[in-house]
């Protein structure tokens, strides 16, 4: 088969370009832990993470999603945690899914464990602010961005919930981690160098980049989430670094700029191309875009989403060196999942939402909940008043009504029954009324639009 022309690339990423998957709800696993391009879901020992195609920037999720960006992060995930298990052991347990992989469940340290090779990014950019110090390390004068520095250097931050990550000093996570800090230090370093090498081979350099680690029950440390994707870590082109910073090292002597930034703005084709979520951030800036003081990010146009997709599979490929495999276009990417996961046992593939009006209705849902178990059938309880919380009840269908696997909703309210009504009102899926004070006819005297059984 004759390889892709990058026309036939773009043609493929355009006429996917609808059909992405933003989020993937599986209720039958429970609440999911939301992250910004992931859903995390804890089942027993194992996390079950979801990789999404939202991207996002300066702290913003955008309405756009990239297609096949949740596969290209998993993919080079995988690929990287096979190729530094020498080093640390990681999390790693299946990947069912090319959205998909499953890790053991560990207690996340809360650290973002960063590694900079060059002055790049953000540190490049308080850099030309004149800043010296970060994370209680003196940077030394006379560098520019773009310059490799003389020894990597490990600047972790906090990992925020919320917000901003904020920088940390390697004495704040020994406080934060007591006897820990030297080891994650070490081995980010060490993975890091390893990142360098492999990427090296492959004509690129690995800039910087991001580790989390976990640790087990034995509180050994492990790696865990993405490892070298362009999410977590910033790639450029060998052959255009060398050909473009001698250029830029140049510009610089002749005194005529203060900062490559500066030079950048008036020479712009000397910027240096990253494989990173960089060229988003850059787009926005481009549209004048001031994240300090934004509510919302502007919507991308769809060259710029296409661009953004094949720079995503292109690396994806350099990488792990092997074809990247489109998926069936016949097939949503949340159909695929439920597919998957159901083949590979982690699924059923669907769910009874059990709704309920008070904790007093305790009893009859774990006899419903029983009675559906013995059909094979997964549930899950909701307890919700349609009179004290009506907002939230709308609320939660809501998001029911994007589940990825069908689902049936189960009132059980007695007395007036308004529950199965507003259920049936605002739900997509089929509701079946079960009050738990017997034969109750309300549910059938529902208004008009509310459907129910």
């Amino acid at each position: 088969m004759a390889p892709r022309s990058e026309e036939q690339y773009r043609e493929t990423i355009r006429s996917a370009i609808d059909c992405t998957m933003p989020q993937c709800i599986l209720p039958e696993l429970g609440a999911a832990k939301k992250g910004k391009v992931r859903e995390i879901y804890f089942v027993q020992d194992k996390v079950l993470m979801l990789t999404n195609d939202r991207v996002s920037a300066f702290d913003f999720v955008l309405d756009n999603s990239i297609p096949f960006k949740g596969m290209v992060l998993s993919q080079i995930s995988e690929w990287a945690m096979q190729q530094t298990a020498d080093i640390c052991p990681n999390a790693l347990v299946a990947s069912p899914d090319p959205n998909v992989v499953v890790q053991k469940k560990m207690k996340n340290t809360m650290v973002e464990c960063i590694v900079r090779g060059y002055l790049w990014g953000s540190m490049a950019a308080a850099y030309e602010k004149n800043e010296r110090n970060f994370c209680g390390l003196k940077i030394q004068d006379g560098l520019m961005r773009f310059q490799k520095l003389d020894e990597p250097l490990f600047t972790p931050t906090t990992k925020a919930e919320v917000g901003h990550d904020e920088n940390m000093t390697l004495a704040e996570v020994e406080a934060q981690l007591p006897g820990m800090s030297q080891k994650l230090k070490e081995l980010s370093l060490k993975l890091y160098a390893r990142g360098v090498e492999r990427m090296r081979e492959r004509g690129l350099i690995l800039l910087d980049t991001k580790y989390e680690f976990g640790t087990d029950e034995n509180g050994v440390l492990h790696v865990i989430d993405e490892v070298n994707t362009p999410d977590s870590s910033r790639l450029c082109d060998i052959k255009e670094y060398e050909e473009k910073y001698p250029k830029i090292e140049a510009e610089m002597k002749t005194g005529q700029f203060k900062s490559v930034g500066d030079l950048l703005k008036a020479r712009p084709e000397l910027k240096i191309k990253e494989y990173s979520k960089q060229y988003v951030r850059d787009v926005l800036l481009e549209k004048g875009f001031k994240p300090e003081s934004a509510t919302e990010a502007p919507k991308l146009t769809e060259d710029v989403v296409v661009e953004c997709a094949y720079r995503y599979v292109k690396v994806c490929e350099r990488i792990t060196g092997q074809d990247f495999v489109f998926p069936e276009p016949k097939v949503s990417p949340q159909e695929r999942v439920v597919e998957n996961l159901t083949a590979a046992g982690m699924l059923q593939g669907c769910c009874a939402l059990i709704f309920a009006g008070s904790d007093s209705d305790a009893p009859h849902i774990e006899k419903l909940k029983g009675e559906l178990k013995k059909y094979g059938i997964p549930s899950k309880a909701r307890i919700c008043s349609t009179h004290k919380q009506p907002s939230t009840l709308e609320k939660v269908l809501a998001l029911y009504n994007q589940s990825a696997e069908p689902c049936l909703i189960v009132a059980c309210a007695g007395g007036t029954d308004a529950l199965s009504g507003t259920a049936s009102f605002h739900s997509v899926w089929p509701v079946v009324s079960c009050p738990p004070d017997g034969w109750n006819e309300s549910c059938l005297k529902n208004p008009p639009l509310s459907s129910n059984a």
